[in-house]
């Protein structure tokens, strides 16, 4: 209650954070892992705070483990708990820093991951992260209570009590957004007591653990007994635990190489729509304007069409089928390697990585190509990194004839985290990790992450400060997990989709030919909208803290 209480006041958005600080190890060292990572900060201060936060967090969870060992006489009835006995201070002390410590090195790779999210928010990365954080966190849900608990793994009992602690977080975040400030101290306080019935189921496990006692008289089970007391025996110096925590790790980044190696295969899908009518809408998302001028309507001047695909898109052949529904219009694709000499896209295999700035200059002459040659308005169809440089352009570029704009897959509020310091040096590692697994380079996106991290914020409160602007944003079910927690406007639309390939799905085009046709009215399902708020509203719990209002142009 004191961290909420603190967080409302000073960084409302991140209150929902306070609860965690009582959670269970894992997640309580997660909860502050993501703290040490949201501020830039030198090596030297990183490593200060590091210790600080370590030994806090040791004696804080020490403290629990006394507080929830249960009595020698047991729950009801007086029944025993077994020959567990509460550990020492000090041992308990030992045994957390040494759990937190563990936790934080595992769970490094997942945080970083996340503030690369808060930075380019698109889901797939966070899609990544949450099943190692996860599946750590189950392996080590018994660390720091009982004796040599690194020996062994988790009881079933001890991973369902940590999922349970997931689950409830999860359902504070989501109704943070509909409480005032004493309200949610009221669901805080709620959570640290059910935070507590964790500890105690926890540590009741680590109580009612004991070798195994005598033999069983069934001669097939004492068969079972032995060999289970000597592979007990020969196997006690394995730490079971971290191992196990490893090997989610390791799982994960193999399933990844697989991924970009083709192997596994996820091709986005669509299969309903929801949205109302495309009402104008204001704040964070700008103005919608149905009577704005542009798009390929009969009654304004003829239009051009930039077709913008996002990261590791070729060129030049995603624009074809729109081009196909759209005969009447000049479509084209916009090159991420520029114009030739005779105004056409210079064609390549994989786009290049660029720096925002550059890329909504380059966005910005293509534009000016098209509007020379059809003498009347450019609309502009952008799927993921294409958004960014829409951002680029339009903060860059004042006054370009633009029409309509339809924005695929956008990365809504980029570049809210620092990009500088201890955070921003990992983070780049990481790219460039992943650049050599994929089949983009071993710089990856080194570019395009640091213009982000430098100009993305700016960009984007820029554009949506923009008015007049006649836009529709499709957004994947998947990416709500990065959505800001806000209501979202008429004109944005939620489809049953991944992040990415929106271009080339049927519905997908028909919707964008119908938007640039001048048919307003996207019809579908208005439940899906619903649930990307609720799931936004579950993600956020898991995300970097948000240091920013939740809707700051609202």
């Amino acid at each position: 209650m004191a961290e909420t209480a603190l967080l409302s006041l000073v960084v409302p958005g991140a209150r929902i954070l306070g609860p965690q600080v009582t959670a269970l190890p894992p997640l309580a060292a997660y909860h502050d892992l993501r703290w040490l990572f949201a501020f830039g900060q030198s090596w030297a201060a990183f490593a200060g705070v590091l210790t600080g936060m370590l030994v806090v967090r040791a004696a804080l969870d020490a403290a629990l483990v006394l507080l929830a060992w249960p009595s020698r006489r047991g729950g009801p009835g007086g029944a025993p708990l077994g020959q567990g006995m509460p550990p020492r201070f000090r041992t308990a002390f030992w045994s957390c820093a040494v759990l937190t410590l563990l936790v934080w090195v595992l769970l490094s790779p997942v945080v970083t991951l996340m503030f690369g999210v808060a930075l380019v928010p698109f889901s797939w990365p966070f899609l990544g992260a949450v099943p190692v954080l996860l599946g750590c966190a189950i392996a080590l849900s018994h660390g720091g209570v009982g004796r040599a608990w690194w020996r062994r793994l988790p009881a079933a009992g001890t991973a369902g009590w940590l999922l349970g602690g997931f689950v409830l977080l999860s359902a504070v975040a989501v109704v943070s957004p509909r409480l005032d400030v004493a309200e949610f101290l009221a669901v805080a306080a709620l959570a640290g007591l059910l935070n507590a019935r964790t500890w105690y189921g926890v540590t009741t496990a680590a109580a009612r653990y004991a070798p195994v006692a005598e033999a069983p008289a069934w001669h097939w089970r004492a068969m079972l007994w032995q060999v289970r007391r000597i592979l007990r025996r020969r196997t006690s110096w394995v730490p079971m635990a971290p191992v196990a925590a490893l090997l989610v790790l390791v799982l994960m980044v193999w399933l990844a190489r697989l991924a970009f190696t083709g192997t596994v295969h996820l091709s986005p899908s669509t299969a309903g729509a929801v949205a109302a009518g495309l009402a104008p809408a204001q704040g964070v998302w700008g103005e919608g304007s149905p009577q704005s001028k542009g798009g390929s309507r009969g009654d304004g001047p003829p239009s051009g069409t930039l077709v913008v695909a996002g990261w590791g898109s070729n060129c030049c052949n995603d624009a074809n089928t729109l081009r196909a529904d759209e005969p009447g219009m000049l479509v084209r694709q916009f090159s991420y390697l520029g114009l030739t000499a005779s105004g056409q896209p210079i064609a390549y295999s994989k786009a290049a990585d660029l720096p925002i700035q550059e890329l909504g200059d380059r966005m910005a002459a293509q534009v000016q190509w098209l509007h020379a040659h059809v003498n009347g308005p450019v609309n502009i169809v952008a799927e993921s990194e294409g958004t960014l440089g829409l951002y680029a352009m339009l903060a860059r570029h004042k006054g370009l004839p633009i029409g309509s704009v339809v924005l695929l897959s956008p990365i809504v509020e980029p570049g809210q985290v620092g990009q500088g310091g201890v955070p921003g040096e990992a983070l780049i590692t990481l790219n460039n990790l992943i650049g050599q697994m994929s089949p983009y380079g071993s710089s990856g996106a080194r570019e395009l992450i640091e213009s982000v991290g430098e100009f993305g914020a700016q960009y984007f409160a820029a554009t949506a400060k923009v008015r007049g602007l006649h836009w529709l944003a499709i957004v994947p079910l998947a990416d709500a997990v990065t959505m800001p927690v806000c209501h979202y406007p008429g004109n944005l639309v939620v489809i049953e989709a991944f992040h990415g390939g929106l271009l080339g799905d049927g519905q997908v085009q028909q919707m964008v030919v119908q938007f640039l046709a001048g048919q307003y009215a996207v019809h579908g399902d208005q439940r899906l909208k619903t649930a990307a708020e609720l799931i936004a509203a579950a993600a956020s719990a898991w995300r970097m803290p948000d240091l920013h209002p939740a809707c700051p142009a609202a």
